[in-house]
């Protein structure tokens, strides 16, 4: 059934307060390009820092990624088509890091996984594993405030998959497990890409609870928005030239998968 033109004109009230948003979102990047050092931004570029803090951004966002992955597609089938009890109380629970404040995430994981901590103490004591203030610290701090952006997008996905293709697949002798490789899925691959570049792109701005649960050492546990925020304190044109390399990756990131996978995950 087609639509006729005037359904897809904007009301005449929305266009101010919509006009309104685009400035409030656009006009922040807009002044971002105007004030960058574009005559000096070769030399900050070329600082060794730069390189290290982008190198090991990318790094631990896609190491955050792919343990987002391993653990997050398993907890969405579990939220979308299980019947365990209490699978709106744990929906609750899972979803929590989009809200909770990254600062506190960080301060969490420090109390479980520090030398002192509940599960950190006794690896220290035994193997003598420290976590805190190591990428590895930086790669669970990302996974922690990501996850959930992949997990609330497979779950949706899920939810508007056509589960009689799983019947059929049932009915036809297939286990559970065979199921899930070989028709769910494939059914929500689209919206299992879209939640993994959401994911990363978390991953690849997460600032509080790194810098909380991993410090800001360079090479180590500095990434991107770490650097940014010391770079700000001492140089604020070397900031500004950071946050430029973050935008960049950003929109090539959304520009170069969304047309592809998002729009593709839209039901």
């Amino acid at each position: 059934m087609s639509r006729s033109p005037d359904s897809s004109r904007v009301p005449a009230p929305l266009l101010v307060p919509a006009a309104l948003g685009v400035a409030f979102l656009l006009l922040p990047l807009g002044g971002l390009l105007l004030r960058a050092p574009w005559s000096d931004l070769g030399a900050q570029l070329a600082a060794p820092g730069v390189g290290q803090a982008l190198r090991l951004s990318l790094v631990s966002a896609t190491l955050a990624t792919l343990l987002s992955l391993l653990l997050g597609v398993p907890l969405a089938w579990v939220l979308a088509r299980s019947r365990i009890r209490g699978r709106s109380v744990l929906r609750a629970l899972v979803t929590v890091p989009l809200v909770l404040p990254p600062v506190v995430g960080g301060v969490a994981l420090f109390l479980v996984l520090g030398r002192r901590g509940v599960l950190g103490g006794p690896l220290h004591d035994a193997f003598g594993v420290s976590i805190p203030f190591t990428t590895t610290a930086v790669v669970l701090a990302e996974t922690f405030v990501a996850m959930p952006f992949l997990v609330v997008s497979v779950e949706g996905a899920l939810r508007a998959a056509d589960a009689r293709f799983e019947d059929v697949a049932a009915t036809l002798g297939a286990d559970r497990w065979a199921t899930f490789r070989r028709v769910t899925l494939p059914m929500v691959a689209p919206g299992v890409a879209a939640g993994a570049v959401l994911c990363w792109a978390r991953a690849l701005g997460e600032f509080g609870a790194t810098i909380t649960f991993a410090g800001n050492f360079p090479g180590t546990t500095q990434t991107m928005p770490l650097a940014v925020y010391l770079a700000l304190q001492r140089d604020p044109e070397a900031a500004i030239v950071l946050s430029l390399v973050l935008l960049v990756v950003s929109l090539a990131t959304l520009l170069l998968l969304r047309d592809r996978w998002l729009d593709r995950a839209v039901p």
